[in-house]
């Protein structure tokens, strides 16, 4: 499907490695849904299981690997482009979102790293602007590659600042 933004430069996408991270929480978190549903039904049937009893914990493994295949496909969707006044971070493949940051609104720009993202290798980057609703998150970035980025956000947001 082509892009429908014509924005010309070299998109920088995230490490495919944070598919891993959100399929380990996509695991974990169909994981406790679906022995949380069947446990209380095991117990309800006094130890002999009816075959429908099983359709929660069936369900919460079909999910999961829903679950998994489509943190692969909404990696490969998350992006960001440095242009000269401004940084372009895109993500979503059904509703795909596209956000500009001026350089000069910028007011923090963090890192944070879980500890999913730790075994990784991965970083968070976190914008925060003026504006209440304006915390934009590039995750899955390599470490230096997110430290990097982070120092030139700074000083260029820095010689940019707009009224602030």
């Amino acid at each position: 499907m082509a892009e429908r933004l014509d924005v010309t430069g070299a998109w920088q996408r995230v490490s495919m490695r944070y598919a891993f991270v959100e399929s380990i929480a996509t695991v974990v978190t169909w994981a406790v849904v679906g022995v949380g549903a069947t446990v209380p039904l095991w117990f309800a049937t006094d130890g002999e299981m009816p075959l429908w009893a099983w359709l929660p914990l069936a369900g919460a493994v079909v999910l999961t690997v829903l679950g998994v295949v489509f943190a692969f496909l909404r990696t490969r969707t998350i992006g960001y482009l440095e242009r000269p006044d401004d940084l372009l971070v895109r993500r979503g493949m059904l509703f795909r979102r596209f956000v500009a940051v001026p350089y000069g609104r910028m007011q923090v720009v963090d890192i944070t790293q879980g500890p999913v993202e730790r075994m990784f290798g991965l970083r968070s980057l976190k914008f925060v602007t003026a504006a209440a609703s304006s915390a934009i998150v590039i995750p899955g970035m390599p470490g230096t590659t997110a430290e990097e980025l982070r120092d030139r956000l700074v000083a260029v947001s820095e010689s940019r600042r707009a009224g602030l």
